[in-house]
Formats: structure tokens, sequence, C-alpha cells
């Protein structure tokens, strides 16, 4: 069964058109069926390799790793006052964590998966903070009607890089900042860099956090492996684990060959 999921995955991953309905499928039976308060966060975390101290309260601690990558990611830019939008926001942890600690003055999350959506709006109630259903690759707002856009680790879901770019410039206003994490083949970073300029987008930061990526999943990996044992049925524990990139698992190995990189962009449109 793992060998069917990954080979499926596998496919549908490298053909542009089939991509965005496979991951849509995926992440609505992920919220469908795990429906679980405590589950708020999905990307691969990030921990600083300087004793960076990121003081939370106890109920975010233990999703330290997992806040942390919002962290670094969003503390790039003064969100403050300003009209923020996440792309991708999956179980809603990294939007909450930005409203309640950064203070934005309206966050708009969109996820395509209408039952992420609705996990969302029942599990993070927030003044300031709106969840809808929405495509990346057509987001459902008018022209420079944002300050910020935020997109973590959730891009290489999308059908076309492009188009996404496309958009999230189209949103934005005149320097506004898109802030943009993700990962790669290491060979095709360059490509990535390549599509936001041609986009129209200035790149003011590039960093490759592959090093604290892998070392929050090491971290991380022993915990990842008994929420999976504990909720997930048998035949597709192991696909849940390759997929979480726990330690071991071929992703996991990817990022420690440096086969893969996971990146950080801090871009402005002029």
């Amino acid at each position: 069964m793992t060998f069917f999921y990954l080979t499926l995955a596998k496919i549908c991953h490298t053909i542009p058109v089939l991509r965005r309905p496979f991951w849509k499928y995926v992440y609505e039976r992920l919220a469908r069926n795990y429906a679980i308060q405590e589950w708020t966060f999905m990307n691969y975390g990030y921990l600083s390799g300087n004793g960076e101290a990121l003081e939370l309260s106890p109920e975010d601690e233990p999703d330290r790793n997992l806040i942390a990558l919002y962290h670094h990611i969003a503390d790039t830019s003064e969100l403050r006052g300003k009209r923020v939008l996440e792309v991708g926001c999956g179980r809603g942890g990294g939007s909450s964590y930005v409203t309640r600690y950064m203070q934005p003055l309206k966050m708009v999350s969109i996820d395509i998966s209408e039952n992420a959506v609705e996990f969302c709006r029942n599990r993070h109630p927030l003044d300031g903070l709106e969840f809808k259903k929405g495509d990346a690759e057509s987001l459902p707002f008018e022209d420079s009607c944002f300050d910020v856009v935020l997109n973590v680790e959730s891009s290489h879901c999308y059908g076309s890089i492009r188009t996404f770019f496309g958009e999230v410039y189209r949103v934005l206003k005149p320097r506004g900042s898109f802030l943009y994490a993700d990962f790669r083949p290491t060979k095709d970073v360059n490509v990535v860099s390549s599509r936001l300029a041609e986009a129209g987008f200035v790149i003011r930061e590039t960093e490759d956090i592959t090093p604290n990526v892998l070392a929050a999943l090491e971290q991380d990996s022993a915990t990842k492996q008994k929420w999976i044992s504990a909720l997930a049925k048998n035949h597709i524990q192991q696909t849940l684990q390759i997929f979480a990139a726990t330690s071991g698992t071929k992703l996991y190995k990817e990022f420690q060959k440096n086969a893969l990189c996971y990146f950080r962009f801090r871009t402005e449109k002029p």
C-alpha cells in the first residue's frame, strides 16, 4: 500500500496538471479524517543554530520548532498594523501565531481544501483573523490590497509556480513584501529565483535554511512517529512518516545529502 501511495504521488507531482488536484485530495482527506485539535501545523520546523531565543506562551511550547519556522520567515518584515495574506494555511497554526504575536491589522488566510478551512475556522477563532477557501493560482482578491503575502512550505504542491508568483505580485501593494519559503531539488533553486525576478519581484534576502530544518526534523522525529502510530491506520503509517520526513525516511535522507534544499526568500514589489 505504501508503494502504491508513493508511486501515485511521484506520478502526480511530476505532471503539473495533476499536482494540484492530487494534493487537494490528500489535504481534504487529512483534514476530514484527522480533526485533532492539537494538530495545527504541517511544516518541517526550524531549529536555530545560534541559541536564538523565541519567547512563547506555555500552550505554544509543544509546537516550538514549527512556530520557529514561521517566526524566522515572517520576522524579516514588520507585520504590526499591516494587511497580511497567508496562501496555503493548512491547519492554521502559522496564521494563528502571526495574528497573536505579530499583531497585523488584518490577517487573511486561504487554503484550497474546504475541510482544512472549516477546521481552521473552528480551531482558531481570533479577532482579525479570517480563513477563506482560495486557489493560490487564482487568488480571490482585488489588485494591490495586501501589504505582505506569506507562503510557507506549500508551493511545491502548485501546478504553476509562475502563475502563483504572478498572482502574489498582483495582490500586493507597491513596496509590499512577499515572504516565501519552501523546498526543492537543490539543482532547481536557481529556477525559483529566476521565476521571482520574472514576476517583477526584487529579491532582498535569500537564505538556505536546510541545516536548521534538518535539525528540527531530527529533534521532532520521535514525537511525529508517536503521533502517526497513535492516529493512523497501520497500512498508511509508513506513508505518513515519509511525507513527514521523519528520521531515516527518503525525504530526510535527501535533505541530509543536500539533494533537497529548503530556502527562504524575502522579496519586494517595487
